[in-house]
């Protein structure tokens, strides 16, 4: 299944007893004897990763890809075609890993077949928690859909001892949901749906580009990145009404579905941030809280 070459390493705690240096971005990072804690360290380099406290226990990137595994075998998926890619960042400090299942593509709006995809990550250096989810896949585009709802999620701390056998569970339950159909008819409701511009506005303003104004304190929106969603918004209701793929055209009304397609474009066109993988994480988890949002449920109900 998934490549275990670039994983094949252990991590283990040592006692801060000497000062260690490293450099990340041309700054240097001193770990001196007199911090509190310990040093994560990559075994076979002797490369210090993070400092982390004196009760944490590390779970070996391998120990995690078993507990994956385990469960897929026994999710009910086809993996006889099943695509799997291992991503390893950073000397090791991060690990992402993806699974496709083409076996299970859907039509949903006759742009081309979704697929189940599955993502895991986490990282020794803690810039990323243990999370996972499992979402899809489209092929015509290459958008990794992102969806909350009813399927497995995982988002937790390191500090917090991550269970990868619990998440196995999980993600056994989301592959059987996935297998059932059940999603394909949700997303199929939310193609039929039909949303006014301004609801579709109000959706945004209340998720994906909602912030806190340093100099008020009190909440607003990004205008930047609301013009940026309803421009795709205005793209993904054209293309489907067959008025041309980037014709960006201000329309008055769209679906649920070409609103999700908009901010699934948003979370995964990451290339022009500094750290593309570290932006599409943040963006990911802010359309798993849309599809979540009470916002979300009422335009669900109230079409």
């Amino acid at each position: 299944m998934f490549d275990r070459s670039e994983l094949d390493f252990e991590v283990e705690t040592q006692p801060l007893t000497v000062v260690l240096e490293k450099k990340e971005d041309n700054d240097k990072v001193l770990y001196s004897k007199d911090m509190e804690g310990q040093v994560l360290v990559r075994t076979d380099n002797n490369t210090p990763m993070n400092i982390v406290s004196t009760n944490y226990h590390p779970t070996q990137y391998l120990t995690i890809v078993d507990e994956i595994e385990k469960a897929l075998y026994m999710s009910g998926l086809n993996i006889t075609d099943a695509e799997f890619e291992t991503n390893v960042y950073d000397g090791g400090e991060k690990m992402e890993l993806i699974a496709k299942f083409p076996n299970h593509a859907e039509n949903i709006d006759d742009d081309g077949l979704i697929v189940p995809e599955f993502k895991f990550r986490t990282s020794h250096n803690s810039t990323w928690a243990n999370n996972g989810m499992m979402g899809f896949h489209r092929y015509s585009c290459l958008n990794g859909l992102v969806i909350g709802n009813k399927l497995a999620y995982v988002y937790g701390r390191h500090t917090k001892n991550f269970d990868p056998i619990s998440f196995g569970a999980k993600f056994k339950t989301a592959s059987e949901y996935i297998a059932s159909g059940e999603t394909i008819n949700k997303m199929r409701k939310w193609y039929k749906t039909k949303i006014k511009r301004s609801d579709i506005s109000n959706l945004f303003c209340n998720t994906l580009t909602r912030r806190k104004e340093k100099i008020t304190n009190k909440y607003g929106y990004n205008r930047n990145e609301q013009a940026n969603l309803l421009n795709l918004f205005d793209i993904e209701t054209n293309s489907l009404a067959g008025k041309g793929r980037n014709n960006n055209t201000a329309v008055e009304e769209g679906s649920l579905w070409t609103a999700y397609q908009a901010a699934t474009h948003w979370s995964t066109h990451t290339v022009d941030s500094k750290k593309p993988h570290v932006k599409r994480v943040i963006r990911e988890k802010k359309v798993l809280d849309m599809l979540g949002s009470d916002t979300w449920e009422y335009l669900e109900v109230a079409a």
